[in-house]
């Protein structure tokens, strides 16, 4: 597991650099999530420009005027942030490595250097919008496309998104919020992905409406995109271990180095449950009561001699929570693995990812009804995340005698409306 990238280029090449642990890895590979739905979005939007399905809005500009007062307290905020915290990670080492993300979200850095890389920044950006100053500001006309907003789409959709993905998950775990509010708000792992999926989702309806974007173009673009952005996504829950583990696998228990090794016998995982049985009262809680073993959620299955076991079996050692029992040769922060071997569901989720984007890439050029693209997504990710859920801990609730996670509800009602929308639209012309 790699809660940080220090963690990554120390395991894999051998490299120590103390600055690395700043970079948290799910969020590094949340942002690869969004430059890769970037370039899905943006090739499909003018592939449809090019095919006359999509046009452009004209806007005036000025041109000549100089850097927007904008644009120039813009820059003195990123500067300084760049300054207070980056340089005043190298000037308080101590207080940084102890615990890198209580860091970054708290009050403490460099002050001076924030307030001159501010300076320097805000100056830099005075400068070069004066050099292209004209002593008369010339007012101009320019064509505006789809793919040139996709910038601020994907910004957009990251801040709803990331804002929806929280509320979501607090929602469905509302005693975490009321035990530790700020840390439920704040930290990096909580996420529901449907929340927002949602959240994003209605803002990029407002967005498309109110610059005059063909709305079903628009999703049908949205669908390879999202499909690709969530298995690459994943890779992030899966490398950095941020609790979307599956279920345990009883075919197999945990060696002394934390290893997934095959189980001699049924009796010899029942044994190793039963001394790990409070990290499962904890581990399962809101999903079903543990009283005994037998109260374990688990799944047997033997990985077939062609797979590594980790693809059925894993641990998740140095996960970003902290989860379950100390990991031999490690101290301090993430230094913890789960006591019994789970299955790795956002590494299936990755792989079935990828294959569904594929699957919508190809079809992008042979749907001509707008829309209906969209709708093909829609079932497919509800497909997807309904079957593995069968095998993920998930908060449940109670509806009509049967206890369905929210995954689970909100994937249904996709599968629904990606229904209706093909119903819809299938007789509609490009």
């Amino acid at each position: 597991m790699y809660p940080n990238l220090y963690f990554f280029l120390k395991e894999v090449f051998g490299v120590e650099i103390q600055f690395f642990k700043l970079i948290n890895t799910f969020g590094f590979l949340v942002a690869l999530a969004f430059l890769s739905a970037a370039w899905a979005l943006t090739t499909e939007l003018k592939r449809r420009q090019q095919a006359g399905w999509l046009g452009f809005t004209e806007t005036q500009i000025t041109v000549g005027d100089g850097a927007p007062m904008s644009d120039i307290i813009w820059n003195a905020f990123f500067g300084f942030i760049i300054g207070f915290k980056f340089i005043g990670f190298f000037t308080d080492k101590e207080n940084a490595l102890a615990d890198p993300q209580a860091f970054l979200l708290s009050g403490m850095g460099n002050l001076p250097a924030g307030i001159l890389a501010a300076i320097a920044f805000a100056g830099w950006r005075w400068y070069s919008g004066n050099k292209t100053k004209l002593s008369k500001p010339e007012k101009r006309s320019i064509r505006i496309w789809p793919s040139d907003r996709v910038g601020d789409m994907i910004v957009l959709a990251a801040v709803f998104g990331f804002g929806g993905a929280k509320l979501f998950h607090n929602f469905e775990n509302w005693e975490e919020l009321v035990a530790d509010p700020v840390n439920a708000l704040l930290s990096f792992s909580g996420l529901t992905f449907y929340g927002g999926l949602i959240c994003a989702g209605a803002a990029i309806v407002w967005y498309a409406r109110k610059h005059k974007i063909n709305l079903w173009h628009l999703v049908d673009s949205f669908g390879p995109a999202l499909m690709l952005a969530y298995a690459v996504g994943r890779i992030g829950c899966q490398v950095a271990g941020d609790g979307d583990w599956g279920v345990a696998n009883s075919a197999y228990v945990a060696d002394e180095q934390g290893k997934a090794v095959l189980a001699s016998s049924p009796k010899q995982w029942n044994d190793s449950a039963t001394v790990h049985l409070n990290y499962f009262k904890r581990a399962q809680h809101g999903v079903k009561e543990v009283n005994t073993t037998a109260d374990i959620l688990h799944t047997s299955y033997v990985a077939p001699s062609f797979l590594p076991t980790w693809m059925v079996a894993y641990t998740y050692p140095n996960n970003v929570l902290s989860e379950g029992i100390p990991v031999p040769g490690y101290e301090g922060q993430w230094s913890n693995r789960l006591p019994m071997p789970v299955f790795p569901t956002p590494f299936y989720e990755t792989v079935m990812g990828l294959l569904l984007f594929a699957g919508l890439w190809f079809l992008r050029s042979r749907i001509m009804a707008p829309g209906v693209l969209f709708g093909v997504y829609l079932i497919m990710n509800g497909t997807e995340r309904f079957l593995i859920e069968k095998i993920r801990v998930n908060t449940t609730n109670e509806l009509l005698g049967f206890h369905p996670s929210q995954a689970e509800l909100i994937a249904l009602a996709l599968i629904l409306v990606g229904v209706g929308v093909i119903l819809y639209k299938r007789k509609a012309k490009a």
